[in-house]
């Protein structure tokens, strides 16, 4: 290539890597903005909802929350990449099982003030329920998996 030396190749790497840097702390920055403004308004959204209707507005904060702490979660793991310049799976699966059991309690919250539920409707909500129980199951044995093959052992000297 015209006009390329190892030198000028290093700068634009040197280059790339910062701005790959920055995109790596302005999106680490940005679950934390937005988990805070989402824990802020929901809690307002409770309460202006709340006098018309406690249990819609408990379910749509919880169902937020866990929103939150999938947000605080993609945060920290981030954070952690920034500073071991590693990526970890197990903040992946923690994310897996929040958002999962954030779909099992918020549908079955809906749907249990609900009179009359048509067969086909609990029906799926059953298959829907039963998809996320073995989504879990996957991924709680995946965690386990995981820390299993990261703790390093311990060596014992005998006499």
């Amino acid at each position: 290539m015209h006009g390329w030396t190892p030198e000028s190749t290093k700068q634009w790497v040197k280059w790339m890597q910062w701005l790959d840097r920055w995109g790596y702390i302005s999106a680490c920055l940005s679950f934390l903005a937005l988990g805070m403004l989402i824990f802020g308004y929901s809690w307002i959204e409770f309460f202006h909802q709340a006098p018309q209707g406690f249990l819609e507005a408990s379910i749509v904060l919880i169902n937020d929350l866990l929103l939150v702490i999938i947000l605080l979660e993609l945060f920290r793991t981030v954070l952690g990449f920034l500073q071991s310049e590693r990526v970890r799976l197990e903040p992946f699966l923690h994310v897996g099982v929040i958002a999962s059991v954030r779909k099992i309690l918020t549908t079955g919250a809906e749907l249990s003030h609900v009179k009359n539920i048509p067969k086909d409707t609990f029906y799926h909500y059953l298959m829907d329920l039963s998809l996320h129980v073995v989504i879990i199951l996957v991924l709680m044995i995946a965690l386990y998996l995981v820390r299993k093959s990261e703790v390093v052992p311990t060596t014992t000297i005998t006499p």
